[in-house]
């Protein structure tokens, strides 16, 4: 038996006429599947996404849904045993202190990010299903538009890292665990595609809301030099409506995506500040009768600098998304009061008054945990990585002179 989650029917009449007419071309979406068609296969290469999706509704199985769990807890299992064993019998204590700090912290964040997007797999395709139900408004060109970005951002960055990530094959460990990590690294990257993903879409989806207020605009100005003012006076307070009802639905969604998404984006954001901090660390500081900054070693290193890189950008895509959509939300503002001064209908202005007091009291902001996502957070995480990139500097130093200083003692006393 199969379980469905169905949209509404009269969106799905809207889909029944269309779905069959439209098919998945790459960077050529024409609907929310195409859009999501990438990442959807992607989640369901690596086992968290056993739903059947079509243009009307998820589907799940019981087969899917029991290899899917079998999937996520043996890697789950092999994350604990590797954290576990790693420290019992130093596999990840060489001496080095931040290198330690560096694996655990790997191990630990992204284990922490592949239980919850086990967990949270229930609520997360609702939040998919509502969004599919809302971007049924976008238009087949907009879609389009969006297609090259998120289709080229989910192929390429799947594969880059998958090359990547073999590229960085170490024998000393076991093949296990080299799946293990390429695993986690893999889902999390699709999670955090998903995430940015969805922001793109309900930022399309406000901007819609923008554009039919604009056009509102000028048909209320049309409106005044017809005869049958009454009518179109009418028809503007239904379309006003009906745009205040989309925009407090974009709004649930948004308070909806906090939830679902919070502790995945906490845990990569937390990840990307360790691994950034620590990887530039290790790959570009080295101790040889004095500390030196070793650029020539990081030719020999491509690999690795990519791999900061990694972190960096899929940070910058987070807050160019989230801050992006915060300032479409920001746009309808001014338009519904671009519409409130061009109007002299009571019943209009009112409307418009009561659409200006939704906006100032929906919290549109994309946020984890009340940690808002945005340009902010990247200058933050920049300044942040700096300082603790010198206190590690520091650090070095103050041990080699520790060092120096008790040689020296030693050979004194000889």
């Amino acid at each position: 038996m199969s379980s469905k989650i169905r949209p509404s029917s009269k969106i799905q009449r809207q889909m029944e006429i269309k779905g069959e007419k439209r098919r998945w071309r790459l960077f050529s979406a024409t609907d929310f599947q195409s859009l999501m068609y990438p990442c959807f296969i992607f989640c369901r290469i690596l086992g968290i996404l056993p739903y059947k999706i079509n243009a009307l509704s998820f589907e799940t199985s019981k087969p899917c849904n029991i290899l899917s769990t079998i999937v996520m807890c043996y890697f789950c299992f092999c994350a604990l045993i590797t954290i576990c064993v790693g420290n019992i019998f130093g596999w990840f204590d060489d001496g080095n202190v931040p290198e330690t700090i560096e694996v655990n912290s790997f191990y630990i964040f992204n284990s922490f990010i592949m239980i919850v997007t086990f967990v949270l797999s229930n609520p997360r395709i609702r939040l998919l299903q509502i969004i599919l139900q809302i971007s049924s408004r976008i238009s087949s060109e907009s879609y389009q538009k969006s297609s090259k970005l998120i289709h080229a951002k989910d192929i390429f960055g799947f594969f880059f890292l998958f090359i990547q990530i073999s590229l960085c094959y170490d024998p000393n460990y076991s093949f296990i665990v080299h799946i293990l990590v390429t695993y986690i690294n893999l889902l999390v990257f699709v999670m955090d595609m998903l995430y940015i993903n969805c922001v793109y879409v309900l930022k399309t989806s406000f901007k819609k809301i923008n554009d039919d207020l604009a056009n509102l605009l000028i048909t209320n100005n049309k409106s005044h030099v017809v005869t049958y003012y009454e009518q179109k006076n009418n028809f503007l307070l239904m379309e006003l409506n009906n745009l205040k009802k989309r925009h407090l639905m974009l709004n649930n969604i948004i308070q909806r995506l906090n939830i679902v998404f919070s502790p995945q984006l906490l845990a990569t954001i937390t990840i990307s500040f360790i691994e950034l901090t620590f990887q530039l660390y290790f790959n570009m500081v080295k101790w040889q009768n004095g500390l030196s900054i070793d650029l020539t070693k990081q030719i020999h290193h491509f690999h690795e600098i990519t791999f900061i890189m990694h972190y960096f950008i899929k940070i910058s895509l987070i807050a160019w998304v989230c801050e992006t959509g915060k300032n479409q939300i920001t746009k309808i503002s001014t338009t519904v009061h671009d519409v409130l001064n061009s109007t002299n209908d009571k019943e209009i202005k009112f409307e418009l008054h009561l659409f200006s007091l939704q906006i100032m009291h929906c919290s549109n902001t994309f946020s984890a945990k009340g940690l808002s996502l945005n340009a902010t957070l990247v200058r933050a995480m920049m300044s942040t990585i700096t300082t603790y990139f010198l206190i590690l500097i520091q650090f070095l130093i103050l041990s080699h002179s520790c060092d120096g200083k008790i040689v020296n003692n030693v050979t004194e006393e000889i």
